[in-house]
């Protein structure tokens, strides 16, 4: 019956929010260029923290419910990156009574070349139910909140932000 109700609302795109918990286990930032070793990580950390402020305040106004992460922090903070992590956001987000796990990831290519996406997977299978990958052009706080903003609109709610 979940699986039912799961697909009525991502196939309908219906307001399916009410119940629905989701543990959103943040963006990783990737970043193999040589530009920020040697200049440091200090824009890219701030731009995350927007993002996942974004993230996390659109999926709340859309009636989601954020669960709380704390309880599994210990096990969070053995991961490198939850979004590549063979299912451990998944089992965690099951763990914390979440139906969902959301983790994202940023990929800086080089200072114009990077690749943002984000993923909602289900708790129960760990399978992805929804997400998106975009390529951005410009290592901006302006070009980063488009990309976020475009993935959001075009991969989970269909509707710009009001």
């Amino acid at each position: 019956m979940r699986r039912f109700a799961i697909f009525l609302c991502l196939t309908l795109a219906a307001p399916c929010a009410a119940d629905e918990k989701i543990a959103f286990f943040g963006i990783t930032l990737l970043d193999g260029t040589l530009q920020t070793a040697t200049g440091g990580h200090d824009a890219e950390e701030a731009r995350i923290g927007a993002l996942e402020t974004l993230v996390a305040d659109r999926f709340r106004k859309e009636g989601y419910d954020l669960v709380d992460i704390a309880p599994v922090a210990e096990k969070l903070d053995r991961v490198a990156n939850p979004a590549k992590c063979y299912g451990c956001d998944a089992r965690m987000a099951r763990e914390l009574g979440a139906d969902y796990a959301l983790v994202g990831e940023v990929q800086k290519i080089s200072n114009l070349i990077l690749t943002m996406n984000l993923q909602l997977r289900d708790a129960d299978t760990g399978e992805t139910v929804k997400g998106r990958v975009v390529d951005i052009r410009g290592n901006t706080d302006d070009s980063w909140m488009r990309g976020m903003r475009y993935i959001l609109k075009t991969a989970f709610f269909e509707r710009e932000e009001k």
